[in-house]
């Protein structure tokens, strides 16, 4: 699934005629840098929900055929926040184990090794239901979201790391959401982590929050040079 709901209002002017989602960084939209990843990582159907200028990103995208991929798509008449998205799609994305990625976000970490690697952990038995890809900090979120223990995530104590926008969770997590009621994740995975249920990894390649103008234009910058 693709979080593509968000208003991006440190983003205006921007995103007042275009969608997140659809800003362009190196030659190619947000979304189309996710949907090219999820693509070699051999996922066939992928979710995105929007709510602002949400026909805009459906008229990009479409069904999905161009990515060789099949598109369903999430409306939300008012976003919904993150967890409150993904339990609105729940009928969508069905049962199991599911990735979920901020459209928002950069990362060239590759999906397919990340599902391998969490594929063990997030199965029924062991109870586990997130595997969380974190970052270091940028200057923008010093403090951190979560302490990494092995591979147990901590919602306390411990050198905090940044959680990426990129998670694999189980249906279960969600189950409690009604659909169409807003509900923010992070505190949903604070609560699985202080129950030992959430693992994760520490990923240290090039990632970037592209959550304001400023750093739209220097990943664009740094993708066109390779630096």
């Amino acid at each position: 699934m693709i979080l593509a709901a968000g208003r991006g209002e440190r983003m205006r002017p921007l995103t007042d005629e275009t969608p997140k989602a659809l800003l362009r960084a190196g030659g190619r939209t947000l979304i189309e840098h996710h949907l090219e990843n999820l693509r070699r990582a051999g996922v066939e159907d992928v979710v995105i929900n929007h709510a602002h200028l949400g026909h805009r990103i459906e008229a990009a995208v479409g069904d999905g055929g161009r990515y060789a991929l099949r598109i369903h798509y999430s409306p939300e008449p008012v976003a919904l926040e993150t967890a409150g998205g993904i339990a609105n799609a729940l009928p969508i994305l069905g049962q199991g184990a599911f990735l979920v990625v901020n459209a928002d976000v950069y990362c060239d970490l590759e999906f397919s090794g990340l599902l391998a690697r969490a594929a063990p952990r997030l199965q029924p038995s062991p109870g586990t239901l997130a595997y969380l890809v974190l970052v270091d900090n940028p200057d923008h979120h010093a403090d951190g979201d979560f302490a990494l223990h092995g591979d147990e995530v901590l919602a306390t104590g411990g050198a905090r790391l940044t959680f990426s926008g990129i998670g694999i969770y189980r249906s279960e997590l969600f189950g409690g959401i009604p659909r169409g009621q807003k509900a923010r994740l992070g505190a949903l995975l604070k609560t699985a982590a202080d129950a030992g249920r959430v693992r994760g990894e520490h990923y240290r390649g090039r990632w970037c929050d592209v959550g304001t103008p400023e750093r739209l234009a220097r990943l664009d910058r740094e993708l066109a040079t390779g630096a």
